[in-house]
């Protein structure tokens, strides 16, 4: 059993033989979307690497019994995602990798914010341009362990690669009512980088369908108090203590600003 408590302030687990999480007194109880090769081969660095089946577990909408209805008046969700260990051929376990829709009127995507509970996560952060979709004008990756906070800014699109020997159970935050855009990622079959495992260690090999793709720039997880990336407290904590701390999430036109100074701290050579 893996607690993981201490990371996301909520009395949860992870059972390890059951391979489902456990939910503990005053939680609702949801169960997983769970995604399976067959659905990721448009993706894969190898489409038809048949290594394993079930790759990762998305839990939808967990919350306390009593805050569930108030996060949903908000506009909010809170998820929890657990990305199995290993290889589909050479390449490690990842999420099929989406963009965010526009906010009507506002000219920005929904921004999204993770924090990782267990093991140590990749997030690939790209940007397009608007000439289309083959070309980058920005592309990331951040790094996190066990309670740091990984923000994905309006503009990006992400995939998240679990390149670790155990577990990846990640939580994050977004705004629900909007749907996920999958469609631009899967005709591009990927990111601007896979992450394969060559000698030992994951090393990112460009995607060559990309016809512009920026060198990739590296970063590791950061606080930053002016969007509620606080450290040392799960983020569903900082909702606990006040809800509004996360506005930033359904309105990011109020944001500007916060998101500039994010992205300078973390990427200052840009």
């Amino acid at each position: 059993m893996i607690d993981l408590s201490r990371h996301s302030g909520l009395p949860i687990s992870w059972d390890r033989s059951g391979e489902k999480l456990v939910f503990g007194e005053g939680l609702l109880e949801v169960k997983p979307d769970i995604r399976c090769r067959e659905e990721m081969a448009e993706v894969l660095y190898e489409p038809r690497a048949m290594d394993l089946k079930e790759l990762y577990f998305m839990y939808r909408e967990v919350a306390r019994r009593e805050e569930r209805e108030e996060i949903r008046r908000r506009g909010l969700r809170y998820d929890i995602t657990v990305i199995k260990p290993g290889l589909l051929g050479s390449e490690y376990i990842k999420t099929a990798g989406h963009y965010h829709p526009f906010k009507p009127g506002t000219g920005l995507t929904y921004p999204e914010v993770y924090e990782v509970l267990y093991g140590r996560g990749h997030y690939l952060l790209q940007c397009p341009s608007p000439d289309g979709r083959d070309r980058l004008e920005q592309i990331y990756l951040m790094t996190a362990g066990a309670g740091e906070k990984v923000l994905v800014p309006p503009g990006f699109g992400h995939i998240t690669i679990n390149a670790e020997d155990d577990l990846l159970i990640m939580s994050n935050w977004v705004a629900a009512d909007f749907a996920s855009v999958y469609e631009p990622m899967r005709s591009m079959e990927g990111g601007g980088y896979f992450g394969l495992r060559i000698d030992g260690r994951i090393e990112f090999v460009p995607n060559s369908r990309y016809r512009q793709l920026p060198p990739l720039q590296r970063a590791s997880g950061f606080s930053f108090a002016g969007l509620s990336l606080v450290e040392g407290m799960p983020i569903y904590q900082v909702y606990q203590k006040d809800p509004g701390a996360l506005d930033y999430l359904v309105d990011p036109e109020n944001y500007r600003e916060q998101f500039a100074a994010y992205l300078a701290l973390v990427y200052p050579d840009d």
